[in-house]
């Protein structure tokens, strides 16, 4: 009152330019998650909202004209008669956001035109909101491992919600007040960003993984206009060295940018012919990390961890032969390999270059329940990895325990069926039967910095067991290089390259209904079919991992899909990842073959 009474006009125009926003937010910039040699994935770009303030406008009748002039002269969104209708309809109302999330260089004309107070004195009651739009400036690359933000810095998915605490900061405040002079004077609280989150993710090599995943299922449409290649294509790429995870891809996926956009994999009409929950079903498909959030049965990429446990325990010497007569009778069932005529006489290098569930089933006998299944622990199947990543899947109910195995579900988990995995787990498995024992915590982020780039945490790879002795791991190495050299897994060996590997192939269950009785069973012609190797073959320094579910082929049993997509892979990422080639080759013996293993005119 005071101040009203002895210096009323004095202050009028600080108090009504400056003023009314005593306390105003100032936001904080969310981290950017950038690859590993520090390419931006994902940031926060600064954007402004107009604010029109009613009571400031209307305050002084020369005020109304001029603003909505300089309004509509710099911001062709806007007509003179809506903001004239607002100030008249709202005329206490001091926030109207009238224009939303603006870069700078579209509101810098009016910032100029209301900063020369000198020509145009009367352009009051318009602000600026500043906040920040989470961009991702490479669209789909890795969208299931990145994930995306919703409005208030909520992250969904991927790293920005596993890592969203990290990734935000303080908002700050800028506070208004009047002095002891009675000048009006400001303080501010600076806002606190949020830290950068340096992923282990490589963009070149993830660009090529996702390049080859879509020209696999853009193959496998066969040019129908509805359906995909498969149900689903996921890979792994790793360092079975220390965990990090250079890419991390499946398909189908979405744009980042407009994660809800479904127009990618459906017509306009099958889109409006959507129910919410139909649609929130078909995103809910495309937002998924397969890689992480999915289960299912591993098939014969299993076989090499079962020989391991065999080696490791005793069980076997590694000298044993068996006779495949493509099945076996166990416990009241007839189970068959996958060549029914059988195999003939078999070493144990031999069963798994030929993968041959005959001999694996006989190698169980020796192996016991106990063994097999106290390494299935060891190796981390039934647990959860613990990446960093959300979601990921619980395997424990879907295991056997030495109560519930019988006969039967010893011989098939030893070539891998009847017990649940996820590709993590297998890849982090794999890892450490081909790097001498050593199981590594798969991760993907190496560390996180501040937003000047100083470091705060580092994550170099944490060892948290040793799952074989060298001695093992060396002896099955050499089982799965002549598999790749020789065996099943040839469609995959990249020339030049020492290389080893196992395929991996598992019919799929369906559940049927007879007579009223829901009952699962094997589905016919429904396959997931996986390869899992690694290059070179003396200490391996990447693992690939390739995992069809239900391919669009006539004939889905054949692991040779995820051979071509592997070979395809890495064919392109091992001169990036600086492996040399070392083996000889004959180069005019070589035949370049496409995605699909057609040889390339």
């Amino acid at each position: 009152m005071y101040i009203e009474v002895t210096s009323g006009e004095k202050y009028e125009k600080i108090v009504l330019t400056q003023q009314e926003y005593d306390s105003t937010i100032l936001p904080y910039q969310r981290g950017d998650i950038v690859d590993s040699k520090g390419t931006v994935l994902a940031t926060s770009v600064d954007v402004y909202n107009v604010i029109l303030d009613c009571k400031v406008l209307n305050s002084k009748e020369e005020y109304l004209q001029p603003t909505i002039e300089a309004l509509i002269s710099c911001f062709e969104d806007l007509k003179a008669e809506d903001l004239y209708k607002l100030a008249e309809e709202k005329p206490k109302s001091q926030y109207n956001k009238i224009l939303r999330r603006l870069p700078y260089d579209k509101i810098q004309k009016f910032v100029e035109l209301q900063n020369d107070t000198k020509n145009h004195p009367y352009i009051k009651g318009v602000w600026m909101e500043k906040e920040y739009l989470r961009e991702y400036p490479y669209g789909s690359l890795a969208a299931s491992v990145i994930g995306y933000t919703t409005s208030g810095n909520l992250g969904i998915g991927g790293l920005e919600d596993y890592y969203n605490d990290t990734l935000n900061g303080v908002n700050g405040r800028e506070y208004g007040y009047l002095n002891s002079d009675s000048n009006f004077e400001k303080t501010i609280k600076e806002p606190v960003n949020g830290k950068t989150v340096v992923s282990t993710i490589d963009v070149n090599i993830q660009s090529v993984v996702e390049k080859k995943l879509k020209e696999f299922n853009d193959a496998c449409k066969n040019g129908a206009e509805e359906g995909e290649g498969s149900k689903n294509t996921a890979a792994i790429v790793m360092n079975p060295n220390n965990g990090e995870i250079y890419a991390m891809a499946n398909y189908p996926t979405f744009d980042l940018n407009n994660p809800r956009d479904l127009s990618a994999y459906y017509s306009e009409e099958q889109i409006k012919a959507m129910s919410e929950d139909e649609q929130l079903e078909a995103l809910n498909k495309i937002w998924q990390n397969f890689c992480v959030t999915q289960t299912y049965e591993p098939g014969s990429t299993v076989k090499p961890l079962t020989v391991a446990t065999g080696l490791e325990t005793g069980a076997l010497t590694g000298n044993e032969t068996y006779v495949c007569d493509g099945k076996e009778q166990v416990g009241g069932h007839t189970i068959h390999c996958v060549n029914r005529s059988g195999h003939g006489l078999l070493t144990i290098e031999q069963s798994i270059m030929e993968s041959c569930n005959d001999a694996l089933m006989q190698m169980s006998y020796a192996i016991q329940k106990e063994n097999l299944l106290k390494y299935q622990k060891i190796f981390g199947f039934g647990q959860k990895t613990g990446i960093d990543l959300p979601g990921e899947a619980r395997t424990d109910s879907l295991m056997y325990t030495l109560e519930t195995m019988d006969d039967a579900s010893l011989a098939t988990n030893s070539f891998g069926q009847n017990f649940n995995v996820t590709m993590v787990q297998m890849a982090s498995a794999f890892s450490s039967l081909i790097n001498g024992g050593n199981y590594y915590k798969p991760h993907v982020v190496k560390k996180i910095t501040d937003e000047n780039g100083n470091l705060i945490e580092e994550n170099k790879g944490e060892l948290l067991k040793q799952t074989l002795s060298k001695d093992t791991c060396n002896m099955v190495k050499q089982y799965l290089y002549k598999t790749v050299s020789e065996g099943t897994g040839k469609t995959a060996k990249v020339p030049g390259y020492s290389m080893g590997g196992k395929t991996g192939t598992a019919q799929k269950y369906e559940t049927v209904e007879e007579d009223g009785v829901k009952k699962t069973q094997r589905a016919q012609g429904k396959y997931l079919v996986s390869f899992i190797g690694y290059v070179p073959q003396e200490n391996p320094q990447v693992v690939i991992y390739v995992v069809i579910d239900e391919p669009n082929v006539a004939d889905q049993a054949h692991s040779s899909y995820a051979q071509n997509i592997t070979r395809e892979i890495l064919k392109e990422i091992l001169p990036y990842l600086n492996i040399y080639q070392d083996e000889e080759y004959d180069q005019e013996k070589v035949v370049d073959l496409d995605i699909m293993g057609n040889p390339v005119q």
